[in-house]
């Protein structure tokens, strides 16, 4: 039986919401730690952050005894690489991912997209997507913008008519201290009345989603080349999201003979 990979993007119009780094933190615990095939295809042109990080990460491992010996310690244990990440644009990520998909037996292909669904090749990619993630902050320009983008999608869908989408998630983000607080109930309220859905799981706000590879070898969270750091992932909530969101794919539906 052959496996048809789930696409997936986390998706928001807001700069500074986090869908890059919840991308990379994402893909790399499902790739290293949950033992899913995974792909990422970084459409945000020009800055392409996934890509650059990649970059980023093999020059430490290649330079760094610590960090080759850790990747080399894993790639064994594993007896996997590191997954792909394709320097791609909007127009043409999906043929990227057709053209990727014969070359390994993937499971998930994440898609970073530019953030304005005015773009026809960013349309055209969400509309051919099966799960949309939009990270949201109690903040009411991050509100204003990410549901505005969401309402402009879900319009260009119904015109449409035709899409591969099968759920859109709004995610809280950056959620200020280990509770969220009443605020939350009143943005939840406008979510529900627009029917929209949130996941359960929020991701706090918190300094270690900044912490790469370093000269000083301190535990590091956000890689292309390792997972969340064990100790890190405690109180990050990365770990229950990544279950909430496997639930929410139901990864066995998606084989075909």
């Amino acid at each position: 039986m052959k496996k048809e990979p789930i696409y997936v993007a986390f998706a928001t119009q807001k700069g500074g919401a986090g869908k890059t780094t919840l991308t990379v933190l994402v893909a790399s615990y499902l790739h290293y730690v949950k033992g899913y095939n995974v792909a990422v295809i970084d459409c945000d042109f020009p800055q392409h952050s996934i890509v650059e990080m990649r970059e980023r990460d093999l020059k430490v491992a290649m330079e760094d005894d610590y960090y080759k010996g850790m990747a080399y310690e894993q790639f064994t244990r594993l007896d996997k690489k590191a997954y792909p990440i394709i320097d791609s644009n909007a127009a043409e990520a999906l043929a990227d991912a057709d053209y990727l998909i014969p070359q390994g037996d993937f499971d998930f292909i994440f898609f970073d997209l530019p953030g304005t669904v005015n773009n026809p090749g960013v349309l055209s990619t969400l509309m051919n997507v099966d799960y949309i993630i939009a990270p949201i902050a109690a903040d009411r320009v991050v509100m204003e913008s990410t549901l505005n983008y969401l309402i402009a999608l879900r319009e260009q869908v119904e015109a449409i008519g035709k899409t591969h989408i099968k759920e859109i998630r709004l995610l809280w983000n950056l959620v200020d201290g280990r509770e969220k607080s009443e605020l939350y109930e009143v943005y939840e309220a406008v979510i529900k009345e627009l029917d929209f859905k949130t996941l359960k799981t929020f991701i706090p706000d918190s300094k270690r989603f900044r912490k790469e590879q370093n000269i000083g070898h301190k535990a590091l969270f956000r890689s292309t080349m390792f997972p969340a750091d064990k100790s890190l992932v405690k109180g990050s909530n990365l770990d229950a999201l990544v279950d909430e969101l496997l639930e929410l794919f139901d990864v066995n539906s998606h084989e075909q003979g």
